[in-house]
């Protein structure tokens, strides 16, 4: 497998910073959880050790629970409960067709005469995003991106189709862990951005098409590879 030296913080460590409202934050920490590996596929979630975590009560437990079923990060099983959503290798490959559909319709709709207003904001994000792999910050890395990402589809000028983009980003979280914890995916993904960016400085659409396709791979092959090893 490849090489991992992301620094996140272990499954009892401090949470990231919290939201105002402690469902969101109890939301907020477990899909971190989920993404860096910290919580594996079909992991059970027991509701008492979410409330002893969060110094929480049940209904809020549950309330997270039911919200992270419906983004699709974990499932609920008859006599088990709440567990990571697991993926079959069918289920992956659907996915990422969808997500490439989506994300190299949205790159082949990129209105140029947009770019220019945009160009900077979306180099200043990749440059926050070079820092935090340097850093190797999980938490900025994975947040970083995912703004890169809506800020690169934001020129497509289709809000529907941009949020149907985020939406089968996120049912693929619990898929990412594999490429965010390494340093190789890590690198190649921050290169690729960069390419992206020369591709929009020269209008050159097909290239961002394709860049945005093969974008795509490493985190499902990774996560594959990761199921496979792990038997």
């Amino acid at each position: 497998m490849p090489s991992s030296d992301l620094r996140s913080p272990a499954a009892g460590a401090e949470a990231a910073p919290l939201a105002h409202d402690p469902l969101d934050a109890i939301v907020a920490t477990l899909e971190e959880d989920i993404v860096f590996g910290r919580l594996h596929p079909r992991e059970r979630l027991v509701e008492d050790d979410l409330m002893e975590r969060f110094g929480v009560k049940r209904h809020v437990v549950r309330d997270a629970l039911t919200a992270l079923d419906r983004l699709g990060l974990v499932e609920r099983r008859k006599n088990v409960g709440a567990v990571v959503r697991s993926f079959s290798v069918q289920e992956v490959t659907e996915l990422y067709e969808v997500r490439g559909m989506l994300e190299t319709e949205a790159a082949r709709r990129i209105d140029l005469q947009r770019v220019p207003a945009h160009l900077d904001t979306l180099i200043a994000i990749q440059q926050q995003h070079d820092t935090a792999v340097a850093a190797g910050d999980a938490r900025t890395v994975f947040r970083v991106n995912l703004a890169f990402h809506r800020e690169l589809f934001s020129l497509c000028g289709n809000q529907t189709l941009q949020k149907a983009i985020a939406e089968f980003a996120r049912q693929t979280h619990p898929i990412r862990f594999a490429s965010l914890v390494s340093a190789e995916y890590r690198e190649r993904a921050r290169q690729e951005h960069w390419q992206m960016i020369e591709a929009l400085k020269a209008g050159d659409i097909d290239g961002l098409v394709a860049l945005c396709a093969s974008h795509l791979l490493p985190s499902r092959d990774a996560y594959l590879n990761a199921q496979q090893y792990r038997g």
